[in-house]
């Protein structure tokens, strides 16, 4: 199975919460949405964390990877 992209990920936890809002699901498909909601809800808290590390480091001339401060 295809990994969804971030962006997908986002749309799908949209479309639950709208769903989910709309209050036309039963109590079982509710409880399975919300369940899956959250597991959207972290992948993508993941994600973000990742990259905001990632985004933290600049490179170097010389190659390597440092962190990143912001000097006051």
């Amino acid at each position: 199975m295809e990994e969804l992209s971030f962006e997908d990920k986002i749309k799908k936890l949209e479309k639950i919460v709208s769903e989910l809002e709309n209050g036309e699901v039963g109590l079982d498909k509710a409880i399975e949405k919300y369940s899956e909601a959250m597991a959207l809800a972290k992948e993508c808290s993941d994600k973000l964390n990742d990259v905001t590390l990632k985004v933290n480091k600049i490179m170097l001339d010389n190659g390597s990877l440092e962190d990143f401060e912001v000097e006051e």
